[in-house]
């Protein structure tokens, strides 16, 4: 829930971001929070393994 909260306020930040600069920062930091969570629900549903593969 916390990371679902921080991709949330990141949107909001983004929303309001005029600084190019500042822009491009929220976009990547949004951009790694999205494909965290993406990673931690396919995890959930089983599709991907958190175990190394070696």
């Amino acid at each position: 829930m916390l990371l679902e909260q921080h991709i949330e306020e990141l949107r909001l930040e983004l929303r309001e971001a005029i600084d190019p600069v500042e822009r491009r920062e929220i976009e990547t930091e949004l951009e790694l929070a999205r494909a965290e969570l993406a990673v931690i629900i396919a995890e959930q549903d089983g599709r991907l393994s958190n175990e190394p593969p070696f």
